[in-house]
Parts: structure tokens; sequence; C-alpha cells
């Protein structure tokens, strides 16, 4: 208690000596430091963030209410060359004795630091914010103009300075009086082009301009918008957006004298396209297009320009083109060209296939142009130049690593990659990794210098299409980008854990029903885990090893001073003599000794999961600068069902338990389901970003299987999930993290950060995590690992902390650090604040944010 008090009394200090720095430093006498905008309209406060972004001038940016880059910024001075100049002349042996013991050169250099330094705190920093009455009168300008824009034409805008009580400090009060807005009444369309007339009509329910609907100018550039799209995805080629001419009549306004609000005639013209020839301008009618020809140009260069094609190939209602022999299956490239001869011109088609090509990993990215056929003036051809990448691609990576099982290690990869494999732009990739590292756990680990490793290798082939027995576009159509996956992959480990191979291999489908969904199905997924090395499992699980040391010291199996020899298998015997052979112990030791038993026998045992999986992503994000979205990802899986099915008509053996085998192995057979959900938004003035993320998760086993296998239980803590434990070190339930590595089957959490700039590149963050892991429906029998219903909802473990993250713009780096708020692990009326200090706390390094 001592230290948390220490430590928040430092944490006012440091704020009281941050506020007492001279924020007005280089603020002259005659200016004033801005330190608060405000605004009311119609005498009430407002707090609309877009018109709050209509001011030119905002205070200095603030943390925890305190002007820290301002500060950074006084740090700085003005004329630092010389002031570092007049401290070397002030005593004048300084100098001398200076260039003495350094040299002239670094005595020089000195003071490039320091001006170097001293531009850095400038940069770094933030200026003061003067208040300049120019800008305050452009505010209160576009103040005005933007309720304008919104109908009230009436809109008054005026402002106040308004001095502080501390000098050279004042707020500006913007004060908007907007009046009575405007109404649109009738809306008049007159279209020059026949064609375009009759696609306004077929469309004109979906129009931003109402009739009764609050004048905004928005509506009239979104409507504007709307129609060039629709014109362009309509056959009209050749359609501009300056052909639309709306215009509003607020010359003529009408009054209603029921209530009041004034009416706007408002007119929608569209006239022809105007085109300058010679020195004239020409008007001609929009008509609408339609694509006679497709011409598909397969290994188009620059060099190649100009060459005569020697292969072409007439496909359906396409043309390819090659200068050698045609290397692609005709088919494989037209399914991904969604431009078609005899259909009308449209936006979305040439967008279409721009993508589709793209996805195809064959080519670069095309080239795709219109030409009208001779004279005529709606009949195009489509050209589409396509340029191949490389046959072969061979990519090596290398890092150091650092983990919990090694101390050190070099982890390598190497990937090669082979296109157009059979013909039909399918990729094939093979990869392979491996890492060595050293271990001081390991055994005899100083005969070596690097004693632990793992190699791997995976196999991956991509169609960009599903590969199925019977055609499936009419269920899943092309423009779905729908593909194929078909993966198998190894793995060995030496001196790792128990020393696992791995196979795996599954058969997955993806495809986007639209821009913003997507759904991936693993038909057949099959990971076959063997353990090679169980007798080092209490070396591994140190954890399971004290807890049965202890019991066999207790229960006087050993003395008091001895303990249970792992290379003798002594931890084997004992659980064998307790459990079979009848050495008496209590209750409570015989329940230590099977639960360690237990855990021994699940984690030991090899594992064969055959499942099938599907998942659903909803993505709302527009872009990468999209801050207002929202995520929602769920998933179904069931393992083991098919063996079940065949378990006795194939005659499969069983074990000692009663579950059917193959290969040797009991296979694993369970129903696995998830919800994720993400929302961000954006606060004060897009700056300032608040997340929130909330997930569940359950995994039930049935039939052949009492558990979960360690490789499909949840776990909780880490740098993504609850950042105050460490990763498999919160729950289950409220059974205090007793194991090396604890995992469930049942996952509840949520979490919520606060994030905020700071200056520069540097980020800030305050985040709360909240969740835990528990046990359900298995064959778990202690209480506090256990779900028993809303009961076990008290268990959820808070966690509370901040964060500091540099945005590279590519990636971002971020340190978080955790403190435990509340710990289920302790007594239930004294679990907050206990472990709630920086001895305690847990420090995270991660890259990109963790939702």
């Amino acid at each position: 208690m001592k230290s948390f008090l220490a430590k928040i009394s430092l944490f006012i200090i440091i704020g009281a000596f941050l506020n007492s720095c001279n924020t007005i430093k280089y603020v002259k006498d005659d200016e004033l430091l801005l330190i608060k905008n405000e605004l009311t309209v119609n005498g009430k406060t407002s707090n609309d963030p877009d018109a709050l972004s209509q001011m030119y001038q905002k205070p200095n940016t603030r943390f925890l209410t305190l002007p820290i880059r301002l500060h950074v910024y006084n740090l700085a001075e003005k004329n630092p060359d010389s002031t570092y100049q007049a401290w070397l002349s002030r005593n004048p042996k300084r100098r001398g004795r200076l260039n003495k013991k350094l040299s002239k050169k670094q005595v020089r250099e000195l003071g490039n630091y320091k001006i170097g330094f001293n531009n850095w705190l400038r940069k770094t920093g933030e200026a003061p914010v003067i208040i300049n009455k120019k800008k305050t009168k452009k505010t209160t300008d576009r103040l005005k103009a933007y309720y304008q824009n919104k109908g009230f034409f009436n809109a008054r805008a005026e402002y106040e300075i308004i001095p502080d009580e501390k000098p050279n400090r004042a707020s500006i009060q913007y004060n908007v009086e907007t009046g009575k807005p405007y109404f649109l009444d009738s809306l008049y369309v007159t279209i020059k082009s026949p064609d375009l007339d009759s696609i306004y009509n077929l469309h004109k329910d979906k129009s931003f301009l109402k009739q009764g609907k609050q004048y905004s100018t928005s509506d009239f550039y979104n409507e504007c918008e709307r129609l060039t799209v629709l014109f362009r995805n309509s056959g009209i080629y050749n359609f501009q957006l300056n052909s639309i001419k709306p215009k509003v009549g607020i010359d003529s306004v009408r009054t209603d004298t029921m209530n009041g609000d004034y009416k706007l005639p408002v007119l929608l013209k569209i006239n022809n396209l105007s085109e300058r020839k010679n020195d004239s301008i020409v008007e001609t009618e929009y008509k609408v297009h339609r694509i006679k020809k497709v011409n598909i140009y397969t290994d188009y260069t620059f060099a190649n320009s100009r060459s005569e094609y020697i292969d072409s190939v007439q496909y359906e209602d396409f043309t390819i083109y090659s200068n050698d022999k045609l290397r692609f299956r005709p088919k494989a490239i037209t399914d991904a060209i969604f431009i078609q001869a005899g259909n009308v011109y449209k936006d979305q088609d040439r967008t279409l296939t721009y993508k589709h090509i793209s996805n195809l990993r064959t080519f670069r990215y095309p080239n795709i142009q219109y030409e009208y056929i001779n004279d005529s003036l709606t009949d195009l051809v489509t050209n589409i130049y396509l340029q191949p990448r490389k046959k072969f691609s061979l990519g090596f990576d290398i890092d150091i690593t650092h983990s919990n099982i090694q101390d050190y290690g070099f982890s390598f990869s190497t990937s090669l990659i082979s296109r157009n494999v059979f013909r039909g732009a399918e990729t094939l990739e093979i990869a392979a990794r491996g890492t060595l590292g050293a271990s001081k756990d390991v055994a005899d680990s100083e005969d070596q210098f690097f004693n632990i490793s793992e190699i791997g290798a995976d196999i991956r082939l991509n169609f960009p299409r599903f590969f199925f027995p019977f055609k499936t576009d009419k269920i899943i159509p092309k423009y779905m980008l729908p593909t194929t996956v078909l993966s198998l992959g190894t793995s060995v480990q030496q001196n790792i854990g128990l020393d696992r191979q791995t196979f795996t291999g599954f058969v997955r489908y993806n495809w986007r029903p639209t821009k913003k969904n997507t759904f991936n199905l693993e038909l057949f997924n099959l990971q076959f885990i063997r353990n090679l090395n169980t007798s080092n499992y209490f070396n591994v699980y140190t954890s399971s090893y004290d807890r049965l040391n202890s019991v066999a010291q207790s229960s006087n199996y050993l003395g008091a001073d001895e303990s249970l020899n792992i290379a003798a298998g002594q931890p084997d015997q004992f659980i064998e003599d307790v459990i079979f052979n009848g050495f008496d112990v209590t209750a409570s030791e015989l329940s230590t000794v099977l639960s360690v038993a237990q855990r021994q026998f699940r984690l030991t045992q090899d594992n064969l999961i055959a499942a099938s999986k599907i998942n659903f992503l909803h993505n709302s994000k527009e872009n990468i600068a999209d801050n207002t979205f929202f995520q929602f990802r769920t998933e179904l899986e069931l393992a083991g069902n098919f063996l079940s099915a065949i378990a006795s008509v194939a005659n499969l053996e069983k074990d000692s338990r009663g579950n059917y085998k193959l290969f040797g192995v009991p296979y694993t057979q369970y129903v696995k389901t998830e919800f994720d959900y993400i929302k961000h938004w954006e606060l004060s003035g897009k700056q300032d970003v608040l997340a929130f993320r909330t997930f569940f998760g359950i995994v039930i086993p049935y039939g052949n299987s009492d558990n979960i296998p360690f490789a499909r239980s949840y776990f909780g803590g880490g740098s993504n999930d609850n950042r105050a434990w460490s990763a498999y070190q919160l729950g289950p339930g409220r059974s205090a993290s007793i194991l090396d590595f604890n995992e469930a089957n049942l996952k509840l959490t949520s979490n919520i950060e606060y994030r905020f700039d700071l200056f520069g590149s540097f980020k800030g963050a305050l985040f709360a995590d909240a969740g835990n892991i528990w046990n359900v429906f298995d064959d778990t029998e202690e209480e506090g690992r256990k779900f028993d219903g809303l009961e076990s909802l008290k268990d959820i473990a808070l966690g509370t902390g901040l964060g500091l993250r540099y945005d590279f713009s590519f990636f971002v780096l971020r340190f978080d650090i955790g403190f435990k708020t509340y710990d289920p692990a302790y007594p239930v009326n004294n679990r907050w604040f206990n472990d709630y200090n920086f001895g305690n706390a847990v420090y995270n390094i991660g890259i990109n944010y963790p939702f």
C-alpha cells in the first residue's frame, strides 16, 4: 500500500511540476494564448464535431489536462547558437580549456548538437496557439456557411474573446443564431437526352432530393454523385459530372403561413455532352453504349507493344492474343473478365475485372482501354492488356527469436512460388521453415551450442475458382471471388516441450458476396499431433511436478528433504502407486494426484482432429483512414462426426476408455462456436478513437471425447487479450493459475481502449480488459475451474493500464502496461487492487493494435 501511495505521489509531483512550467513563455505581452473554444447555437452549447471542425484555431493539445507538447516546445531556445557561443565566452578560460580537452572541431559539433536538439524540441513540441482575430473572423464566416449549407440561409455568427483569470490567456465564445430552416418544395427535372431521361425515371425513387426535406448542400453533392455512378453503370460511357446543373429557386421564396417554414423550388437540369472541337463547342446527345468486342492480350509489354501476335484464340465472345504460344487455358482468363460483348457499358464491370485479374496473382495490374468502332458513336471495343508475372519467385527470411521456451535462437524460412501450374492461373507455394536455438533448461545443453530445433514444410495449391466435382457458378457467382486452397504440412520439434510431430491438411473455400462480407469454408481439416517425448512431461510442466512432489512429501512417500526423480520415472510410479496400488493418502491429496494424472494424460496423448468449419466476417470499414466502423466475426466448427458415422461400420478398434481409434489414436469429437464483435468510434474531431471488443467462444466435447485438445482450447492473458496477465496465466475461473499453461474450453472477454495523439508519431492509450476462461461440459472436476452459470461471472478478471505506441505508417509498435485491478484468484471479498503496482504489472510489446 505504501508503495502504491508513493507512486501516486510521484505522479502528482510530476503533474504539479509540468503545470507550474511557464506556459506563456513565448506569448508576448500584447498576445493571448487560446485555452478554450466554445460554441453555442441558438443559446445552447453545441458539441457537434463537424461544426467544431470549422474553427481555424484550436487550443494546444492536452494529455490528462496538461499541454505536454506546448511544454516541450517551450523547452527550446529561440537562438540556441547565440546562447551556446555566449556560454563559451562567459568564462574567458572555458573555450580554450574545451578546445584543448576535446578539439576545436568537437567543440563546434557540440554547438551543432545543441542546435539539432533544439530543432527537435520545436518539431516535436507544439507552438503556443495565439488568438488571431483574422482567423477568428474567418471561423465565424465558416460557421455561418456551415449552417447555411444545412438550410439555415439566415444564419448569423459572431464571436467574443473572454479573458482568463490568468494573464495572457483567453477563450473564444462563438455564438450562432440559425434562424428558420428552408425545405425543398417542388422538384422539376429537365433532361435533354432521352436515354438519360429513361434511366433517371427508372431510379428516381432513390434520389437524395425529396419534397419536404430540409435543404442540405450535401444532398445536392450526393445526388450528382449518385446520378453519375448510375449513368456510367447504365451504358453512358462518356457521361461527365459537369453535365448535371441543379438550381435552387432562392429568389422565389414562399412562406408557409401555417408553420412559418420556408419552401424552395428545385430545378435539376441535365445537359448534353459539351466538347471542344477545334475552336468551337459541340453539343452531343448522350447515348447508351454497348460492348461489341473484347480483345485480351495475355503477354503485353512495352517492348512488344508494336509486334504482331502470332497466336490467337476465339473463346466464346473473347479474342485472346499471345506473342508466343498461349500459356493459359482461355477459361482461366475469361472467368476473371466481367466485360462481355453484347452488354451495355458499365464502370462496375471494369472495376470487377481489375479486381479479379489482380486476385489471380498471375498478372500485374491490368490496363483496360476502350475504343470506338470505326465511326460509330455508341459501339465500343475493349482491349485488355495483361502482363504476366515471373513463372517462379523465391523468398527468404531470417529472424532472431526469444521466448519462454528458448533463450535465443534463429528462425528462417524460404518459399518458392510457381504460377500458372496447370495453365489455369493456379499458384503453387512450397515453403520450408526451421528454428535453431539454445535453452539452459534442456539437459546436457553444454554438449552443443544449439540444443533445440524445429523444422517444417508446407505445400499449398491455390485455385482462382471453386475446385469441386460439379459447377457452382449459380450458387457462388464469379463476382464473389471464389477461390480454393489445398494445403499439406508437417513439422518436427526436438527438445521443445514434448517434441511434437505434426501433420496438417485442409481444403478451404473462400468467397466474398459483397465488399464487406467474407465467407471461409473448410470442407475438411485434418490435424494429427504425435508427442515423441512424453517422458519429458514433468520437466516441461513444472507446476504439475511441484504439486505431485508436495503430495509425495506430505504423505511420507518421500522424506521431507527428498524429491521425485524425473529421470528415474518416480513421478509416474508415484501416481501408479496412489491410484492403482493402494498407497494411502488423504482425500485432498488423492484429488491433487488425480488432477495431475488427468492433465498429464490430456497433454501427452496424441491427437487426431478431423473437422469442418465455416467462418463469416462482416467489416464495415471503408478505408484505412476510417475510424468509425464495426466488425463482426462468427465461426462454427464440427469435429469427429464423419469418423463417428463410419466407426462401427468400419469396425474401428477402441482404447481402454472405450473411445474409437484411427491409426492407433482416439479421434477428437466436439462442436465449437465463436462470436467476435469490434466497434470503433471517432472522438474529438477525429483525432481520438474509442475502441471496443467483446468475444465469446465455447468448445463442447461429446461422443468420442471427454475433453478438448490443447491445440483447440482457449487461454487468457497476453498482449492481445487481458494485458494485466501474461499469456496462459489467467484462470481458469478462480483457480489462481496454478499450472504452467492454463487453458479451458469456454472464454468470455471484453476490452475497451481510448486511443489519442501525444505528439508527432507517438500515440497514447488508456484501456480496461475484462474476462476469463472456464471449463464446462468436460471431465474437469475442480470446482474453481468450472463454469456454474451466472454465479461464475463474479470470477471475471479486470485489468487496466496505459500504453504508448509509435506509428511507422505501415505498422504500429505498441508498448502496454497492464495492472491487475480485480483478481478472481483472491477471496471474493478481497479481490480489488491487491497487486496493483509496477512490481506486479505485466509489460507487453506488440505489433499493431490489439483490436
